[in-house]
């Protein structure tokens, strides 16, 4: 039972538990709707894992949620939340078209200045989230949602000006091939590539999409940098400390506007490089106009949700979340299923992992029904223990009547007078 409960109180058994609770929702509204739930599912993940271009595709969609859920665990390590994590990502594409459309420089060159355009882009939109809450107390939620919709018409107004627009379309000029981060982009579909991939199946269809990039990649790379700052680094110390208590933080001479900053300015970071990397890496390489938001900003804070905060476990989660999503499809296709269903299990899983301290309470209970089960049985067998919190009493009272005894028999006198001399005074 013990062990039970142990295994209960880790933090992956609620989350993994919120995951099951969200397929099976799913199953019953399947049920309802009259398709068949097994078929459903097998087609869920057949769309996922049965082709190696499946794979791929998975990789690609869900690259971008995990930069933007690394981007928003950081922040929540800081005690902020980045809900303009969307803005952010907007701001990087926006900055890599602004730089990658007018400069044409060999790729060495192009594509470190195009992609950090991009995460300077989301690190201002960031800073000036992070300054407002530091400096004039602004809450960070209002600022972060108001800079959503700015950059999202900054967006659209970049698309239809003169400078950037494509004529007889409704996006914007692309960033020059230079800035392109696509894997083997040109070589895979040369006949020299052709030649070599040939005999390789499984490699060859894991690379027939154009958008297989670098993207995953430098996701794994930020998640770890991230964690590593967090957990290795006085300056990552000085953040949390700041999460999980600011005044207390303040007294030990941490600077909470400084964190803040900081904070916001590195979020915005990574979600300006997510930006940044799918206009060079994915297909058209341009900003189009936006009617409504495109939610990679908003699905990473879902998977930063689902991952504890933790930006190494935002990996698997945006896996998780780009595989729902794109196997979603083939569940469409295969059976009829509406993908509706896809967003409603989503939902239900971020809903349970927000009540995981539901799993603490609970496993918090049972733990102290068993105590009192084992010290029953005790009592039953022969004498026993007395249960923790009786002999947390028992020892506390036992060491006061020891202090008692050994105090000198004129000190509680002297107590006495010197308790009055204080009083009279």
């Amino acid at each position: 039972m013990r062990t039970l409960i142990k295994v209960a109180r880790r933090p992956i058994t609620g989350t993994l538990a919120a995951i099951l609770l969200g397929f099976i929702v799913a199953a019953i509204l399947l049920g309802a709707a009259g398709f068949d739930p097994g078929a459903s599912f097998t087609a869920l993940f057949q769309g996922i894992l049965s082709r190696p271009r499946y794979i791929s595709n998975t990789i690609i969609k869900a690259s971008p949620i995990i930069l933007t859920g690394v981007s928003v665990a950081f922040a929540f390590k800081t005690g902020l939340f980045n809900i303009g994590a969307e803005g952010q990502y907007i701001a990087g594409a926006v900055c890599a078209v602004l730089v990658g459309a007018k400069l044409d420089l060999p790729a060495p060159i192009q594509i470190p200045i195009v992609v950090l355009a991009g995460v300077a882009g989301g690190a201002i939109i960031g800073a000036i989230t992070g300054e407002l809450k530091a400096r004039f107390g602004i809450h960070e939620v209002i600022t972060a949602i108001m800079l959503n919709w700015i950059m999202l018409y900054i967006n659209n107004f970049i698309v239809m000006s003169d400078l950037y627009h494509r004529p007889n379309s409704t996006g914007s000029l692309a960033v020059s091939p230079s800035s392109f981060t696509t894997i083997l982009g040109e070589w895979k579909i040369s006949r020299a590539g052709q030649d070599m991939l040939r005999g390789m199946d499984w490699l060859q269809d894991f690379l027939v999409r154009p958008d297989v990039n670098i993207m995953f990649v430098a996701a794994i790379l930020v998640a770890a940098l991230a964690w590593f700052m967090l957990h290795r680094s006085k300056f990552g110390f000085a953040l949390r400390a700041v999460g999980f208590n600011r005044d207390a933080a303040e007294f030990a001479g941490i600077s909470v506007q400084r964190s803040m900053l900081c904070a916001m300015t590195f979020a915005g970071a990574i979600s300006g490089l997510a930006g940044a990397l799918v206009i060079t890496g994915m297909q058209p390489h341009s900003l189009a106009t936006l009617a409504a938001f495109e939610n990679n900003g908003f699905n990473g804070f879902s998977v930063a949700l689902i991952a504890g905060s933790s930006p190494l476990a935002c990996i698997p989660a945006g896996l998780l979340f780009g595989g729902l999503i794109y196997g979603g499809q083939n569940m469409q296709l295969a059976v009829g299923a509406p993908t509706e269903i896809i967003n409603i299990m989503i939902g239900t899983i971020v809903f349970f992992v927000a009540l995981k301290h539901v799993f603490s309470i609970l496993t918090s209970r049972l733990e102290r029904r068993a105590e009192r089960e084992a010290h029953r049985l005790g009592s039953e067998d022969g004498a026993a223990p007395p249960p923790p919190a009786e002999r947390m009493t028992e020892e506390a009272s036992a060491a006061e009547r020891e202090s008692e005894c050994s105090r000198a028999p004129g000190e509680d006198r002297r107590d006495a007078r010197q308790g009055g001399g204080t009083d009279a005074q």
